[in-house]
């Protein structure tokens, strides 16, 4: 599980860096990004998932960007030091996690 949350950290560091629009502004912020991704994803986004899954279906999953992005969004209203400019930055970051989950995940 640490592990995973050093991925996490790790993978939102570089998406902060490369999508314009996402910003970090410290070490104890990314720390805290980390943190409640995990938590969100855990308990959020399966019931989201759940709750969207016509559209999920008929997309072919792409819809998970999109739940991603507002998952994004809403950890960046509540998490201090945690910036996302719109909803065009937030879907941005969450393919850019993807790949980089993908990308990292493999690493380990």
């Amino acid at each position: 599980m640490l592990i995973n949350l050093v991925i996490n950290a790790l993978a939102f560091y570089v998406t902060a860096y490369i999508v314009p629009g996402v910003r970090i502004e410290n070490f104890s912020s990314l720390a805290v990004v980390a943190i409640v991704w995990g938590v969100l994803s855990i308990i959020l986004k399966p019931i989201l998932i759940l709750l969207t899954l016509p559209v999920n279906i008929l997309t072919l999953g792409l819809f998970t960007f999109v739940i991603n992005a507002f998952l994004i969004m809403l950890m960046s209203g509540f998490v201090p030091g945690f910036r996302v400019d719109g909803f065009g930055s937030a879907l941005l970051a969450a393919v850019v996690l993807a790949l980089l989950n993908v990308v990292l995940g493999n690493l380990r």
